[in-house]
């Protein structure tokens, strides 16, 4: 808990806001399923955060405290939603088309690795996505999931296995029997090393 006066309140939240609200917004608009829903990720976010400053952490622990909120919003978004797996059957449904070169379009390729991480469980998704797009370390992944560092390396480690096993069922990466490592493919079942996600 961090008390805080009635005075100081408003300017420690103005703060908390400048400091954090590009970080939440990017969270939110890259798991959302529309801007709008994310910008009222975003407003019910700081609104939580508003009502309970008193148990915002201070530093830069508050913009994980603020990913976990967002986070918890964006799983009650989601319930019920068929969107997303909709265009995940759709996409698996279509075929890579090639450049003139005869190189893989790079925008196919992304639409794989999103229709990948569709089928995962959302737990598999939320902690490649945080620690591939919000740049987190395996410590605060921890703080944000609620375990601890080892934990979430474990879980991570897990979910990257689980996302390349996906790739590997939808023809985009080839799979070597022995070491079950991705070949051949544009994504490999290791990057160079744990911090690269």
């Amino acid at each position: 808990m961090v008390p805080v006066s009635e005075g100081d309140r408003e300017k420690r939240f103005r703060i908390l806001y400048e400091e954090t609200s590009s970080a939440i917004l990017g969270y939110a608009l890259r798991r959302a399923e529309s801007a709008e829903d994310a910008a009222e990720v975003v407003a019910e976010t700081f609104m939580t955060a508003w009502r309970r400053l008193d148990q915002v952490p201070l530093g830069p622990h508050a913009r994980l405290w603020l990913y976990g909120v967002a986070r918890r919003l964006l799983a009650n978004y989601r319930r019920g939603s068929r969107r997303r797996s909709r265009l995940a059957d759709r996409l698996r449904g279509e075929v890579p088309w090639t450049t003139d070169a005869g190189e893989t379009d790079p925008s196919w390729e992304l639409e794989a690795v999103r229709g990948a991480l569709d089928q995962l469980r959302s737990e598999d998704r939320e902690v490649i996505t945080l620690a591939a797009w919000e740049r987190l370390s395996h410590q605060e992944l921890g703080q944000v999931l609620g375990c601890s560092a080892n934990a979430a390396k474990i879980r991570l480690h897990r979910a990257r296995r689980r996302l390349v096993a996906s790739l590997a069922v939808d023809g985009a990466v080839k799979r070597e029997e022995a070491t079950g490592h991705a070949e051949g493919g544009w994504v490999h079942a290791r990057p160079a090393s744990e911090e690269d996600w």
